[in-house]
């Protein structure tokens, strides 16, 4: 039997390792043919030939992302163990840094690489796809990322905006003004909002007009300039919708386009305003297109036990 052995240098085991070697054991669920073994500086591994050198590689990698960032995760050993390169979970270190500081001094950041890589995308870019399933923080980091801008008088206000196709034509059974029949659907954009803008300056900038949450049909016939604009669940959009929401860019506009392909709820045979602007701009320049995945979704671990338990089911079918 082959063996290889890593001595980590300059690196803390014990911050290497995780607490009670709980980074070890991911090792050895993607290495289960390797015996690892660490102990005080060193990682031992014994088995193949071509199995210890791949393993060597990735600890590799491992070891200079930790040296970058000083500290691993689950989320990033999952990266770096099923990655072809470092360019797909590696960003650059801004990006890495806290957007803002939100209620209570909260630190508001971008958590995982594809949420960096939004950060970075829309540095470099006027108009961002943030295409990926619920709960990878598009938007809240899209929020965040607006609400700096308007701190920092980069723009002069904030368009929150989603397609209202859930509530469809239920609204009018809903009690209630227009305004209040649609909350409910904008929820998710207001509680990302209450994070990090304090309750009273909040109330004022929707007052103010400020801070517009809006469904996408009151987008029609205006120009929206010096302002960050971001559509929300934009998988729901038509293909008319789409086109009458990017037209509406004005001067010194940011537009964030959030959604997730996989979950449009739209009548059959329609298709996606999202899917098709995909296609029809990915070579634009100017245009960012940034996808994120379940690695992104900051959970409990229980929550991934469920994915995986309901992810077998669903194959057998």
């Amino acid at each position: 039997m082959n063996e290889l052995i890593l001595e980590l240098e300059e690196i803390t085991p014990k911050e290497f390792f995780g607490a009670q070697n709980a980074n070890i054991k991911i090792l050895k669920q993607y290495f289960p043919k390797l015996k690892i073994v660490a102990r005080g500086n060193k990682i031992k591994a014994y088995g193949d030939e071509d199995l210890l050198e791949e393993f060597d590689r990735r600890m590799e990698m491992l070891m200079v992302h930790f040296g970058k960032y000083n500290k691993i995760d689950e989320n990033t050993i999952e990266r770096v163990l099923t990655s072809q390169s470092s360019d797909d979970y590696t960003t650059s270190d801004q990006s890495g840094e806290p957007i803002l500081h939100g209620v209570n001094g909260r630190i508001i950041k971008a958590q995982t690489v594809n949420q960096r890589k939004l950060v970075d995308s829309m540095k470099k870019n006027d108009m961002v796809f943030a295409i990926g399933p619920a709960g990878t923080g598009k938007t809240y980091t899209g929020v965040a990322l607006a609400v700096r801008a308007l701190k920092n008088k980069e723009v002069k206000r904030i368009i929150l905006t989603r397609p209202a196709v859930e509530a469809g034509e239920n609204l009018g059974f809903l009690p209630g003004d227009l305004k209040e029949k649609l909350d409910p659907y904008m929820q998710p954009l207001y509680d990302a909002l209450r994070d990090m803008i304090p309750p009273e300056k909040l109330a004022s900038f929707l007052e103010n007009g400020t801070v517009q949450i809006a469904p996408l049909a009151f987008m029609r016939g205006r120009t929206l300039d010096n302002a960050f604009v971001i559509l929300d669940e934009g998988q729901n959009t038509t293909h008319a919708q789409m086109k009458m929401f990017l037209t509406r860019m004005g001067k010194n506009a940011k537009f964030l386009l959030t959604g997730d392909p996989g979950q449009v709820d739209l009548p059959r045979r329609t298709i996606s305003g999202l899917k098709e602007a995909l296609l029809v701009l990915k070579n634009v320049e100017g245009i960012g297109m940034v996808y994120l995945d379940d690695k992104d979704v900051i959970r409990h671990k229980l929550v991934k036990k469920v994915i995986e338990a309901y992810k077998s089911i669903e194959n057998r079918d």
